[in-house]
């Protein structure tokens, strides 16, 4: 099974570098490439999510949760890979929710920033599960460059999570509250 988690990772992998770039080509250049970059976006998108779902909830399924908790390294794995779901789920909602407005004025910064900080964030989750499975890569090194040993944990104290909730839901009613406003 650990076999099928490391095929399963390599899909949502594939569709987020895939996806970013299309972010790219949409944003930074005009013409038909971009115009086909921006329709095709979202089920690449949607593909993306599925797969990601899949190969986190295998993961899961594949090794004990007393395991995952035990290893910094296992920690740090998981942490990244929900951080990458994270992302490119914002990036589905407003791709579905703008389409192609999203890629209008600033919005389309945000778009540039999601896709970068997603593709840092799920190129560092499959360094990690390289090391899980035994096989290091050299961005192991560019990540040592900007300060994060692989090996140590990364986490954020209880408080600092329930803050960014808090947050967020803020964050969503300021949004709601705007939009009734305009409407």
């Amino acid at each position: 099974m650990n076999g099928t988690h490391a095929m399963l990772s390599h899909f949502p992998v594939g569709f987020w570098a895939l996806a970013t770039l299309m972010i790219l080509v949409g944003v930074f250049l005009s013409g038909r490439l971009a115009e086909l970059s921006r329709a095709a976006l979202l089920p690449v998108l949607i593909l993306s999510l599925i797969g990601g779902l899949a190969a986190i909830i295998v993961g899961f399924l594949v090794w004990p949760m007393e395991a995952n908790l035990a290893s910094p390294l296992t920690r740090n794995h998981i942490l990244m890979s929900f951080w990458s779901l994270g992302i490119y789920t914002m990036i589905t909602v407003l791709v579905w929710k703008a389409g192609d407005a999203a890629f209008d004025g600033n919005r389309r910064w945000a778009l540039v920033i999601l896709a970068l900080t997603g593709g840092l964030m799920f190129s560092a989750a499959g360094t990690l599960g390289g090391h899980l499975a035994g096989a290091a890569t050299a961005f192991s090194d560019v990540l040592g460059l900007m300060g994060w040993e692989v090996y140590t944990t990364f986490y954020s104290p209880l408080w600092v999570s329930a803050v960014m909730v808090i947050i967020g839901i803020a964050l969503g009613a300021l949004g709601i509250m705007n939009r009734r406003k305009k409407g």
